[in-house]
């Protein structure tokens, strides 16, 4: 069971990039700062620290923090509370938590902000509007989301703009291990989701991304370009399913564009 939560974990989180370096980014794609980095708001916390990482490297032209309200939103609040208890959260979307957090924490501010988006689909679609509305051309570009939606988001993105460069460098990673009789993760990760929430996101992707007439790809919702999902992964998700069959997470029809 372990085993098999680690390779959904592995595969839907992917990281393309050893360090989020203009080195790194030379070596594997030839260029030395790729034209935007764009945080998503469906990330726990983390991912405002690998924003301000990404930034500080100087590893891309333009940096951009993507989420209104969704089914992540009110555990970013959460979490965000926890560290600056005097930030005002309560009404701000996802992408300006994330642009408050690493502005009192790094001194650091995002070129612009999307707070409109609810979903995955609309996280890209209203992104490229608001690179279009600011005359800003793209031809690679590092992703970064929570890392049990990473593969999906960038799926999306494939679908509208298959040209591109597209870099995935999930917001962390992290394999579970069994402890004192129990599941664990096998580091320490602030505002990590809960087991049970964790298994639920990892879990939920898999019928997502499959294209058939009941996955998001090409032959079914036409969300998402086509995934390839390898034997491994089906074959850990089928067995993880007779012991977590009630945990897929199913769309919240409230943040449906």
């Amino acid at each position: 069971m372990i085993n098999d939560i680690n390779t959904l974990a592995d595969y839907l989180g992917s990281r393309d990039l050893p360090a989020l370096t203009p080195a790194a980014l030379e070596g594997k794609y030839g260029i030395p700062q790729a034209d935007a980095f764009v945080l998503f708001g469906g990330s726990i916390l983390p991912g405002g620290d690998v924003f301000a990482a990404a930034k500080k490297a100087e590893i891309a032209k333009k940096y951009i923090i993507v989420g209104g309200h969704g089914h992540t939103t009110d555990g970013l609040r959460t979490q965000a509370k926890a560290v600056f208890p005097d930030l005002e959260v309560d009404s701000l979307s996802e992408a300006e938590i994330f642009a408050a957090y690493v502005q009192r924490k790094y001194q650091i501010t995002a070129d612009l902000l999307e707070c409109r988006s609810t979903n995955s689909g609309n996280n890209i679609t209203y992104l490229l509007d608001l690179l279009n509305r600011h005359n800003i051309d793209l031809s690679s570009v590092i992703l970064c989301q929570d890392a049990t939606m990473q593969l999906r988001l960038s799926a999306v993105l494939r679908k509208y703009r298959p040209e591109l460069t597209i870099i995935n460098y999930a917001a962390y990673q992290v394999h579970v291990l069994e402890k004192d009789g129990q599941l664990a993760y096998d580091k320490e990760i602030p505002g990590m989701w809960p087991m049970d929430r964790y298994i639920s996101l990892l879990m939920g992707e898999i019928p997502r991304l499959r294209d058939n007439k009941d996955g998001y790809g090409p032959l079914g919702k036409d969300y998402i370009a086509h995934v390839d999902l390898p034997a491994s992964v089906e074959g850990a998700f089928s067995r993880l399913l007779k012991e977590y069959g009630g945990s897929v997470r199913q769309a919240n029809p409230a943040y449906k564009s």
